[in-house]
């Protein structure tokens, strides 16, 4: 038996190759399926990029213009096309300067594995040229991290970042790769991780948990769903769908689950939390049973937790126990991956109908309509306001674009108003609120669905924080279209300042550049509207072009994003003006 062990020993190693850590790493990549990059070289990662040279046939570097433009690119990528998203920097500035797009990718649950080289392992500790601990500063923004100081432990820490980061709820990997692990050699083979000892990436669905779920549904009068990003990580657009036609349920959508439900639906009602819409927001206070599937009750949704739903019964579908009871208790918690859990439940199901409790979302719809939408997206005011211009890129694009926002007023704006019939269509920011997301995320976007129209729409703000990265859109050529609403404000906070602090404008006007100009500097199409009669064929234009195109819009300076809930206020309390 020990001969054979040994036989069958001697035979691996006959089948290794004997490389360097860098190349196992180029290798590695390979084996996990990953044919693009983002990143940026530096001296302790240069290693890593003197193999990537040697496999430019077979793995493409995106070279963005910073390091957090690689992590946004990654993050876009991963949300469009469900892949795990790579970026790669050297040590130091280049490894700190990851740390935002991990902390996004960590509370937005995306998929993602961080590369960075380190100094040699025997100058660890000593202060070193470009030495930061980027393991123990990137410890709460990531799902796993794991500093690599020996080039024999590349192939298995890589092979579990990459299982950690997509299995599950999904989340950021760190991987730091001393530079002596990256040049001492290896005899590589590679092996996909398909588990990890005392990590259940996905809990077990409960049964009885399931029966208690349906008996409660067929027995409601006033049930509600909203819905979050778990139905589209999971794979579940179909199985809501079924069920909520089956019951008749009214269903909401938050900002990170838009797109995950056809938003001309009949039964699909709009967005709760804080700039949500009139009805689901009102109605959460009134329903006799929510049910949330995918999503974390987060704050900007719940408002105050001390009045929400307190009269309803709550289930909660959610595939991480740590969201369990988090912020909400719930009288049912059934864990799983929702498509699973909601394949289960299904059968369980009665057919229903609830007409009159459907009503009353439209009686609060149209309100909201006379009062706010209306004027949003058909103004007769003079000013551009942002809602007409998401409006125009519905109609033009067919309601089929991939829309990419940044974050602020037309954030919100554009969570409202865009209108879709695919799933994975809304990228944006959402529990961190990063500034500067949209521009890398949209070329990251583009990259991982070529075949469908993307639309970056930023504010005037967010755009300067990223705006270098238009070097990427002109060197690779990528057909982003980019729509930059210019209210000549850090517009939300400006918001915030009129109604909560008596219009202090403290530091929110913006004295900014020509973005046109700009734009036309990185030979990229460009053009400028101001008044109304010009925005249609503009629009139309941009969606129609096969190349990259800027669109600038003067919209109204002071124009504020309602309904809204006041930070802390109960959802009840949202105001319409």
């Amino acid at each position: 038996m020990e001969t054979l062990k040994a036989q069958k020993k001697d035979s691996e190693k006959d089948t290794a190759m004997r490389i360097s850590g860098a190349e196992a790493i180029i290798h590695c990549l390979l084996a996990e399926g990953v044919d693009l990059i983002y990143g940026y070289p530096g001296g302790a990662i240069m290693p890593v990029y003197d193999e990537l040279y040697k496999f430019q046939d077979k793995l493409t570097h995106i070279l963005t213009r910073h390091e957090q433009g690689a992590t946004h690119a990654a993050q876009g990528y991963a949300r469009v096309s469900g892949k795990v998203g790579v970026a790669m920097a050297t040590s130091g500035p280049g490894a700190t300067n990851l740390v935002t797009g991990l902390a996004d990718a960590q509370i937005d649950s995306t998929p993602m594995v961080c590369i960075t080289g380190q100094v040699p392992r025997h100058l660890l500790g000593s202060d070193a040229f470009q030495e930061t601990d980027i393991v123990g500063i990137s410890t709460p923004v990531t799902k796993w991290n794991y500093q690599v100081t020996k080039a024999s432990e590349i192939p298995e820490i890589i092979a579990k970042a990459f299982y950690i980061a997509r299995s599950g709820r999904p989340g950021p990997v760190l991987i730091d790769i001393t530079k002596n692990a990256q040049f001492d050699e290896l005899d590589f083979t590679y092996e996909k991780c398909k588990g990890v000892r005392s990590y259940k990436p996905v809990p077990e669905p409960d049964l009885k948990a399931i029966e208690e779920a349906a008996e409660l549904i067929n027995n409601a009068k006033k049930p509600f769903i909203v819905f979050g990003q778990g139905v589209i990580l999971g794979e579940a657009e179909e199985e809501l769908k079924a069920l909520v036609e089956k019951a008749g349920i009214p269903a909401a959508w938050t900002i990170l689950g838009l797109s995950a439900m056809d938003t001309a639906h009949p039964l699909n009602v709009g967005m709760v939390g804080m700039h949500g819409n009139y009805g689901p927001n009102v109605l959460t206070n009134e329903c006799d049973l929510l049910i949330a599937i995918g999503m974390r009750f987060d704050d900007r949704v719940t408002g105050s937790l001390d009045t929400y739903a307190k009269q309803a019964k709550v289930i909660h579908f959610e595939i991480d126990p740590a969201e369990i009871n988090k912020n909400v208790k719930a009288d049912v918690a059934v864990l799983g991956n929702a498509r699973q859990t909601l394949d289960l439940l299904l059968p369980l199901i009665n057919k229903n109908e609830h007409a009159a409790w459907k009503a009353e979302f439209d009686k609060k719809y149209q309100i909201e309509y006379d009062t706010v939408i209306k004027n949003d997206i058909t103004p007769t005011k003079e000013g551009l306001t942002m809602g007409e211009v998401i409006e125009q890129i519905n109609i033009s694009s067919d309601h089929k674009a991939v829309i990419v926002t940044d974050v602020g007023q037309h954030q919100m704006i554009a969570c409202r108003y865009a209108k879709f019939k695919q799933s994975k269509s809304n990228i944006t920011s959402g529990g961190l609120g990063t500034m500067g997301f949209a521009l890398p995320a949209a070329i990251g976007a583009k990259m991982g669905a070529m075949d469908r129209e993307v639309v970056a729409v930023i504010g005037d703000g967010g755009y300067q924080m990223t705006i270098q990265e238009l070097g990427v859109i002109f060197q690779h050529k990528v057909p982003v279209k980019i729509v930059v609403l210019n209210n000549d404000h850090l517009g939300m906070v400006r918001q915030w300042q009129e109604l909560f602090f008596e219009s202090r404008y403290a530091s929110t006007v913006m004295v900014n550049p020509d973005f046109v100009k700009i734009a036309e500097g990185y030979h990229i199409k460009s053009r400028r509207v101001s008044v109304r009669s010009e925005l249609k064929d503009a629009v139309a234009e941009m969606i129609a072009s096969k190349d990259s195109y800027f669109l600038e819009v003067k919209v109204e300076k002071e124009d504020n994003v309602f309904p809204m809930i006041p930070s802390g206020a109960s959802v009840s309390d949202i105001r319409l003006k």
